[in-house]
């Protein structure tokens, strides 16, 4: 019962939010009135009382960071980027390049350790010597310069946003189809592929993304790549490692209505 007013609530935050309207800061923030106006008013006096090395500036009132936690260590994010930049830590490839996912997050990770080369459709401005951009637009046919290209490829968190407008790209009911062609174009025979997208009853949230069942994730993969090892995020945001791929699990994306897929896969 949690998880189905969890699934129908999701919506309807991201509509509230893209409006600009936060509920849960708005909560935090009313909670954290009477602290912060406690906390100033003895802090002023304490000022009063001192040396004064530093003069009291405009106030900067951050009213909901006492209620949060340290950071956030679950979900699909958190767990996909760690895991998968791990992997390409420990299979050392030549040439790694990324398509779509999250800079401030995964490619950040890989850039700590080696040079990542950055695909996307939409501009990215970067100083980081270890990042190298290319803006392209994998819903078009794939430039010849980068055919074979890469012997280790990853996209995580965007396969299921090509085709729905979102990001500028055009409208495409197959965007994915076409998307996955392109990442394998790009990809060498016997290279690696990095791939995540959520899993859950396959349906289309437009225009935020797919989701995808694991059973057609396998269908779409099976004849161009080995699978070489699967996990997944769970609804309530637990990675679940390395776990086999069953008939039953795939056909129920194990249970998830919500979850995230992390496959790892060679390139045949």
């Amino acid at each position: 019962m949690k998880l189905i007013i969890k699934n129908l609530i999701r919506p309807i935050y991201q509509v509230v939010t893209s409006f600009g309207f936060d509920p849960r800061r708005t909560i935090q923030f009313t909670r954290g009135v009477p602290a912060y106006v406690r906390d100033y008013v003895i802090f002023c006096w304490q000022w009063r009382s001192s040396t004064r090395e530093f003069k009291m500036g405009v106030p900067f009132p951050c009213l909901s960071d006492r209620f949060a936690q340290s950071g956030n260590n679950s979900g699909h994010y958190f767990h996909q980027d760690l895991l998968v930049a791990n992997r390409v830590f420990h299979n050392k490839p030549t040439r790694h390049v990324d398509v779509g996912s999250r800079i401030d997050g995964f490619v950040a990770h890989v850039a700590a350790f080696r040079t990542i080369e950055v695909i996307d459709i939409r501009p990215l401005e970067t100083i980081s010597h270890n990042i190298r951009f290319i803006q392209a637009d994998l819903m078009e046919a794939t430039e010849e310069s980068l055919v074979d290209y890469c012997d280790s490829l990853s996209c995580l968190h965007a396969l299921e946003h090509f085709g729905l407008g979102r990001y500028g790209d055009k409208l495409d009911y197959g965007g994915y189809l076409v998307g996955l062609r392109n990442l394998t174009g790009i990809l060498r025979s016997g290279g690696k592929l990095y791939l995540s997208v959520p899993i859950g009853p396959q349906r289309v949230e437009f225009n935020a993304h797919r989701v995808f069942s694991v059973e057609y994730i396998l269908h779409l993969m099976i004849e161009t790549f080995k699978l070489d090892s699967f996990s997944f995020v769970d609804d309530e945001g637990i990675l679940h490692k390395d776990v086999i791929v069953g008939v039953e699990d795939a056909k129920v994306s194990f249970g998830c209505s919500y979850g995230c897929g992390i496959f790892e896969w060679t390139k045949l």
